[in-house]
């Protein structure tokens, strides 16, 4: 007995050498993928390193590899199989499935894409209101700054205007941080965080004593803020399927586009009944309120409630071989790399995915040309039509429509989409047609632009037409801005919210730029060819849309990440 068990042993042994693995006393073998999951290479010359990836359609997530930065782009995800730590390997390195652990069925309670409707509609509800406020405290800022001007004595309106610009910067490199991070921990820990320090930030600049402290302290505070923004496209992301996600999108993106609409309405009605400092305390008071309702928001991630599952399972049999199927228990050393992994990976998606780069600087461009409207709208109803600091705001609320209707028009929407065939090779609609919608909007904002630029002077055109020329201008923004990020989240699944996050620095530096050139555009153009020059530049990126619902498969196959992902697809049968 001791000799066939020796023998069985060697067979095995040897045929696992040549790429078989076989089982003890079966005689069935079945082949091993050689160089991926069950790679000959040590531990210490493979600086594999793993995280999820997940598949949203079906409620089962995946696991991928991330190689050490400089490989394959510098960093970006290499998929390959299934790599546990060594505990839960048999000696040759093949994953032991015994100690896998993974959702309870595709209808297991605990998957957040199961989770009851009212239960998501509750985080959904949350994640909107803190993106508003994030959003609203951006513009609210330029409501107050004629007493911010009289208190310190700036005289320049340049110099308040970097207050915007500081806001802006900081929403543009959080998302650099605060994006993989959640990728990494798990989405609640990084809002528990960021959220807390949000109204400590405010707090300084409600009680700041020189304007210095203000610009300083907008920037953290757009920092911490910045995880609304970039993160909570992911967690919509993690808890509904492809049916329900354009209306949950629809619903969260009224958020971000109408936050910067309402900051200057509101903010302008505060400012001129309670001073300039208490449009910082009621953005204290909302911040203070939100952060008690987000310990009420569970984790979403299903990586992070994976291996919270797993670490339960090891307390409790005390055996260490339980092992998320998401990734790998990290081994000794591999903490620092994996951190720089992550952190690196928006900068590197921006830089390399086709994408990424397109849709980056096409939505920077069309939502950074939106905050030019904060520059001109002051401009036209208040130096020009007289109008006071309140009134003067309600001048967006033609935006603010448009915003709405884009939204109202998503069965609209949507019966574009379902109207493009379902592709055999993956049994779905291509992302691309997510960009139909696109199509038309980018055709709306040019002609809503000049629109605008043509009636908004001189003060005896009647008031409404320049007003309304902002219903078709935001409806043509809020689409863009939506179906664009629904096309990248599409596409990167749980790598949506990095992809997201490139998105949001190149549309942050340039919102960012705009309050700082945008008076002196105004002042030297004059209101109607300033305006003019808006329309055109939207009209020029009219082509960029159309271009990718024509091409983009063609893009998408020359992307090194959405081509590794595919192989991983083809290489497990789905």
């Amino acid at each position: 007995m001791d000799l066939e068990k020796e023998a069985i042993a060697s067979k095995q042994e040897i045929e696992v050498s040549n790429g078989r693995e076989v089982r003890a006393g079966d005689g069935k073998g079945k082949d091993i993928e050689a160089g991926f999951g069950a790679s000959s290479e040590s531990s210490d010359s493979s600086s594999t390193l793993s995280t999820p990836r997940s598949d949203y359609d079906e409620g089962i997530r995946r696991t991928t590899t991330l190689d050490d930065p400089g490989i394959d782009g510098g960093g970006i995800a290499k998929h390959v199989t299934t790599k546990a730590s060594k505990t839960s390997k048999d000696p040759e390195g093949v994953m032991n499935t015994e100690f896998e652990i993974k959702w309870d069925g595709p209808g297991d309670p605990n998957n957040p894409l199961n989770w009851p409707l009212l239960k998501k509609a509750f985080i959904l509800s949350s994640v909107f209101m803190q993106t508003l406020m994030v959003v609203f405290y951006s513009t609210s800022y330029v409501s107050g700054s004629p007493g911010m001007m009289k208190e310190f004595g700036i005289e320049s309106s340049t110099t308040v205007a970097l207050g915007m610009t500081t806001y802006m910067m900081g929403l543009a490199v959080g998302p650099l941080v605060l994006a993989p991070m959640s990728e990494l921990y798990g989405r609640r820990p990084v809002y528990l965080v960021s959220l807390f320090m949000f109204p400590v930030f405010v707090l300084l600049i409600c009680l700041a004593r020189n304007f210095a402290t203000i610009l300083v302290v907008r920037f953290f505070v757009a920092f911490v803020g910045s995880v609304t923004i970039s993160n909570a496209p992911g967690s919509l992301g993690d808890i509904f399927n492809e049916d329900q996600r354009t209306l949950a999108f629809s619903i969260f993106f009224l958020a971000p586009v109408n936050g910067p609409i309402l900051g200057p309405i509101i903010g302008g009605f505060v400012y001129q009944g309670a001073g300039w400092r208490w449009t910082d305390w009621l953005v204290l008071i909302m911040a203070a309120i939100l952060f008690a309702i987000s310990f009420a928001i569970p984790e979403t991630y299903a990586p992070a409630l994976m291996r919270q599952k797993a670490e339960k399972k090891r307390k409790e049999t005390g055996d260490d071989r339980y092992i998320s199927s998401f990734c790998h228990k990290d081994g000794e050393g591999d903490f620092w790399t994996l951190i720089k992994t992550n952190l690196e990976r928006p900068l590197i998606m921006l830089f390399t995915e086709p994408l990424c780069i397109f849709w980056a600087l096409y939505i920077a461009v069309i939502y950074g040309v939106l905050y030019l409207c904060f520059i001109a709208y002051p401009i036209v109803f208040s130096q020009i039509r007289g109008w006071g600091p309140g009134i003067s705001g309600l001048a967006f609320c033609g935006i603010g429509v448009g915003a709405g209707l884009a939204v109202a028009l998503d069965p609209v929407n949507r019966r574009i989409y379902e109207m493009h065939k379902v592709d055999p090779d993956t049994g779905k609609r291509p992302p691309e047609a997510r960009i139909a919608g696109i199509c038309l909007a980018a055709v709306l904002t040019p002609v809503a632009a000049l629109w605008f630029a043509w009636t908004c002077v001189p003060a005896r055109i009647h008031w409404i037409w320049p007003l309304l020329s902002g219903v078709p201008y935001g409806l043509g923004n809020t689409w863009i801005y939506l179906h664009g990020s629904i096309y990248l989240v599409t596409s990167y699944d749980v790598y949506a919210a990095s992809a997201l996050a490139g998105n949001t620095v190149c549309r942050s530096i340039l919102e960012g730029v705009m309050p700082l050139f945008g008076p002196k555009m105004y002042a030297t153009l004059g209101p109607n060819w300033a305006a003019t020059t808006v329309g055109l530049i939207n009209a020029v990126l009219i082509p960029i849309p159309w271009g990718f619902y024509k091409w983009g498969k063609k893009v998408r196959m020359r992307s090194p990440m959405l081509l590794r992902l595919q192989k991983e697809k083809e290489e497990r049968g789905e």
